[in-house]
């Protein structure tokens, strides 16, 4: 295998070729995997207190070193998630301290690998978490919906490979060798997001369009394609946008790192939450026990399931926060957090989808709620929103203790037709997103221009919001549109809708097309780094969208890095951001870029 980027880095992608193949139903359950539903509270009565604790379910494996056939019970799972892109199972693979040899954990869709030690190195694994794309022809573009956390990997060769999409973190990982981010062959990649890891050898990003990396410390990094954003990265590459393509902030302003699951010295689960850093740089846990608190399982509401939304909110009214295990929840009224330093963390890519054009998760003005690990997929009756942090007009201060919003995903259409008007609100003031991909569907079932209608992907209402990672992709209108003064954003990655009939129907005024980042017009203070913007409008190639970005021209309001990509001709921009920047042209894709607006 060769060692060195390939010459001429592949340019598009295509996700919807062999989209049949992606939307096969899951395998049938594995016998002892399968979660039982559990039965909803009764309405009407007086209910009694739910409890606290309990089993995680039968579609959380938990491993310790002397489990026998770990191997086989691993590729079981393997075998039924790989190209399940759509299907139905949910798993989380937890590992217990220790050391383990001679495995080789290949992730599917939906499927978590976790170490359960208070750091990465309590868990070691001699051998690899592998993400390689052969279920597809070696396209790593679709491989969403996956992520490793919490372990200590010795690769068999030297270097684990991680051929990732978008929403499939990396996260409080240490690789006691190399990372290599693309497919075997360097097919077309797509993605990603690292954070609290550390790499003792080169990442190699090879055919990666994309990559976010934070507050992390990595050996080398080899190449960059489009966009490799870094912020708090001991042994990132010097700022040096575009050529080579690289966006080297020396800290990240505010961080908290996600909440996770671990096992105390006598063997019980703990859910610790991290505490918050400011110019934060490296990672959290390289000096003993990292900062932060932590909770007992007891305080959580283990839910399965089956378990109706009544439920869950009486157990958050009883002071509980919500575990979420793997499964499909679905909801007939909102989750409602209304009280201070809630957690709800899901495992196994637990997915929420709300019924009858509900909001799935409403959070009230309040401090430190924490949201992580979970996906919201969309009905088929339009919700107005999906999540919503903070009801309209919120405006307390949060600035000591922030909402977090963490490895939280969001879907219209795909697994069958749904329908948002928009799918993340942030009212609340200080909000962190960190880590999201928000993605109306490109492919799969329920897939159309009005079929799966989403107009718009973020909007940003509160002020003094950071988003670090933000994906969002293929709107009907604007991906994110930023009404809050004070808003940052570091990396953005996103494409335009594919579908879009003809220029009459993204036709936005007397604008050509709604930009994919739009800043509001009465915005005076806004900042961002290493941002893009793709089109690829499949069905009208003769669309022209007239630029990427739109901002207010003050001041106050700054970009770093700004890069527009028409794949392949599909479609064209006229700018970058609002009359600035070269147009795209022909068929190469090739970035026209702005280093600083204005």
């Amino acid at each position: 295998m060769p060692h060195t980027p390939p010459s001429e880095p592949p340019a598009v992608r295509r996700r919807a070729v062999l989209a049949a193949a992606a939307t096969a139903a899951a395998a049938p359950a594995l016998a002892g995997l399968a979660s039982a539903p559990a039965s909803a509270a009764p309405r009407g009565k007086r209910l009694r207190a739910l409890p606290g604790g309990g089993d995680l379910g039968s579609n959380v494996l938990v491993f310790d070193p002397s489990t026998p056939d770990i191997q086989a019970r691993l590729d079981a799972v393997f075998r039924q998630q790989e190209s399940a892109q759509f299907g139905t199972g949910r798993y989380a693979l937890l590992f217990r301290p220790g050391t383990y040899h001679g495995l080789n954990a290949q992730l599917g869709f939906y499927t978590s690998i976790a170490g359960l030690g208070l750091s990465p190195d309590d868990t070691t694994i001699n051998g690899d978490v592998t993400v390689d794309a052969g279920w597809f022809g070696g396209n790593a573009t679709q491989n969403f919906w996956r992520s490793a956390e919490n372990l200590a990997l010795v690769p068999v060769s030297g270097t684990n490979r991680w051929a990732v999409a978008q929403a499939a973190p990396f996260r409080r990982m240490h690789i006691r060798g190399g990372l290599n981010l693309a497919p075997s062959g360097y097919g077309w990649a797509s993605g990603g997001y690292i954070a609290d890891s550390r790499i003792d050898g080169e990442i190699a990003p090879y055919s990666q369009q994309q990559w976010y990396t934070r507050d992390s410390a990595i050996g080398s990094w080899l190449n960059g394609v489009w966009n490799m954003v870094f912020s708090g990265v001991e042994g990132a590459p010097a700022q040096s946008f575009p050529d080579p393509p690289y966006t080297t902030l020396d800290t990240t302003p505010v961080s908290r790192e996600k909440p996770f699951l671990y096992v105390d010295g006598a063997g019980a689960f703990r859910v610790f939450l991290p505490a918050k850093r400011t110019n934060a740089r490296g990672v959290t846990w390289g000096n003993g026990t990292p900062r932060g608190s932590s909770l007992p399982l007891s305080r959580f509401y283990v839910a399965k399931p089956g378990v109706c939304a009544a439920t869950l909110n009486q157990a958050l009214a009883q002071g509980l926060n919500l575990l979420l295990t793997p499964g499909i929840y679905h909801l007939d009224r909102p989750i409602q957090v209304n009280r201070a330093d809630t957690v709800v963390l899901g495992l196994g890519y637990a997915t929420l989808i709300p019924d009858n054009g509900v909001t799935a998760v409403k959070v009230a003005d309040v401090d430190g709620v924490r949201l992580a690990g979970f996906l919201v997929d969309a009905g088929p009756v339009n919700s107005p929103t999906l999540l919503e942090i903070g009801p309209p007009g919120a405006s307390r201060d949060h600035s000591a203790n922030p909402t977090t919003v963490q490895d939280v995903f969001v879907r219209i259409g795909g697994a069958g037709a749904g329908k948002a008007t928009t799918s993340l609100v942030v009212n609340n003031r200080h909000t962190i997103v960190d880590h999201t991909w928000i993605w109306r569907a490109d492919h799969g079932e329920g897939v159309g221009w009005q079929t799966n209608r989403a107009d718009y992907g973020v909007v940003v209402n509160g002020h003094d919001v950071l988003a670090t990672g933000l994906f969002v992709e293929h709107f009907n209108k604007y991906d994110v549109q930023w009404n809050g003064q004070r808003g940052r954003t570091i990396f953005f990655q996103n494409e335009k809708a594919y579908d879009a009939p003809n220029q009459a129907a993204i036709q936005n005024g007397s604008v050509k097309g709604y930009a994919a980042y739009k800043v509001g017009d009465n915005v005076t203070a806004h900042e961002g780094w290493g941002l893009g913007s793709y089109c690829y409008y499949n069905v009208d190639p003769t669309i022209v969208q007239h630029h990427g970005f739109a901002a207010p021209n003050v001041p106050g309001v700054k970009f770093h890095d700004l890069l527009v990509v028409s794949l392949g001709g599909q479609g064209q921009y006229e700018h970058v951001v609002n009359d600035l920047g070269a147009p795209t042209s022909g068929t190469s894709t090739v970035p026209s870029t702005v280093v600083a607006y204005p």
